[in-house]
Order: C-alpha cells, then sequence, then structure tokens
C-alpha cells in the first residue's frame, strides 16, 4: 500500500498498513483504545470511525475492535473493517504473535522464562494474579532478557495470552514492575511515560490467509534509558 501522507493520519494511530478487510496501525500512549467512563470521545476507535467516514456525516461506517492496548501502552493494534473479519481474526488470536518490548525496574534472577498466574479484575478496575484457577482467568507471559544496565532491564515479552494489564501485573508480581507503571509499580515523578510497546503483531490474513508481521517502532524515550537495536 502506499504511504499515508501525515496530515491524513488519524491522530495518535499512525497507520502502517490497510487494505479492504483491517487496518493496522501504531498506537501513541495516552489516548485510549476504546471508550471508558471518562472519555468517550478521544479513542482510536472514535478516530479511526472518523477516517474511514471521510467527513461524510451520514455515513455509517465503522471499524470493529479486535484487542485492545492500554490506554499508556505504544505499538501495534488490528482494527477489522467487517464484522465477519473481525469474528475471524478473533477466532484465530491463538495463532496470533503478540511481541512486545518493556523496560522493568532492577534484574531479573532469571533471564528468560515463563509466568502463569491467574488474573480478576476488582471493583475499582485493578487487575489482581492468584495461582489458584478459581480466581480469575489464565494469564500465560513468556519474556527474554536482552539488556541490563545498573538499575534497568530491558525485556522481550511473547503475550501467550492478552488479559487486561497483563504484562504489567506479572511483573510487579515477579518485584520487577514497569517503568513508569504507578498503578502496578511504584510512583516516580521521573518517569511517566509507560516503558510498554506493542512492538510486533504477526497474523493470518482473513482474506489472502497469508501471514502478515506487521511492526512499529519503538518509542524514543525507551533508549533514555536503554539503548538498544530494534
Amino acid at each position: 500500500m502506499k504511504k499515508i501522507p501525515k496530515k491524513y493520519q488519524p491522530k495518535g494511530f499512525e497507520i502502517l498498513h490497510e487494505d479492504l478487510d483491517v487496518i493496522v496501525g501504531n498506537k501513541a500512549p495516552g489516548i485510549l483504545t476504546v471508550a471508558a467512563k471518562w472519555e468517550r470521545e478521544n479513542t482510536v476507535h472514535g478516530v479511526l470511525n472518523q477516517y474511514i467516514r471521510k467527513g461524510n456525516p451520514r455515513s455509517t461506517k465503522s471499524v470493529f475492535v479486535v484487542h485492545r492496548l492500554d490506554q499508556a501502552t505504544s505499538g501495534v493494534l488490528i482494527f477489522a473493517k467487517t464484522e465477519e473479519v473481525q469474528q475471524f481474526l478473533k477466532n484465530n488470536w491463538k495463532d496470533t504473535k503478540k511481541t512486545y518490548y518493556a523496560i522493568v525496574h532492577g534484574k531479573m534472577e532469571k533471564k528468560s522464562g515463563r509466568i502463569q498466574s491467574y488474573l480478576t479484575e476488582d471493583e475499582d478496575y485493578v487487575v489482581h494474579s492468584s495461582k489458584t484457577s478459581e480466581e480469575g482467568k489464565l494469564a500465560i507471559t513468556e519474556y527474554e532478557v536482552l539488556k541490563e544496565t545498573d538499575k534497568f532491564s530491558l525485556v522481550k515479552v511473547n503475550l501467550v495470552t492478552g488479559k487486561k494489564n497483563q504484562i504489567r501485573v506479572h511483573f510487579a508480581g515477579e518485584g520487577h514492575p514497569l517503568v513508569g507503571d504507578s498503578k502496578y509499580g511504584k510512583p516516580n515523578a521521573s518517569f511517566k511515560d509507560l516503558r510498554l510497546h506493542s512492538a510486533e503483531l504477526e497474523f493470518t490474513h482473513p482474506h489472502s490467509k497469508k501471514r502478515m508481521n506487521i511492526k512499529a517502532p519503538v518509542p524514543a524515550y525507551f533508549r533514555s534509558l536503554i539503548d538498544f537495536e530494534y
């Protein structure tokens, strides 16, 4: 596809790939994927609906949500253009490879591994982790430490399951909360940006049935703590 000029790009969502079935883009940190009680208008879902309607107030065109990223998380996000495509992508979500980069506090004793627990959300929208299946839904996070400094570790994450706040809760539970995570980590005014980025999405295209791989560049503020090639 042709590169979309910057002035036509939806605000907060740089389109990386678009065809008749899907729109895949790079979500900016700070914008919600979908509407919440505290924010109805400024969402990726909202700006994409406006984008595909091309300024026509009578248009009823809309995009369909396949998955979500936390408001503070940046990176690759995919939307379907029809309900049929949405259902196909959801049905094949287990076969979709979801790669993230995160920077956590401290040095992890195990440099690679799998974190597994059961997650549940309370009435205050805080997610809690439990080792027993009676309390929540199974969440699995695979990781590999790529680089370390005295204070931080750069971690590559394979998100086996995709539960709300999963990566943040799992690393906090290991004693290595994500940098910039005031909800599950330690508040620190020095780190306003959450160091969590959805870097790569590999999925089966609903029409061609071919595997597609879309990457989003890691934000510059990652490299202010740990410089790395991606």
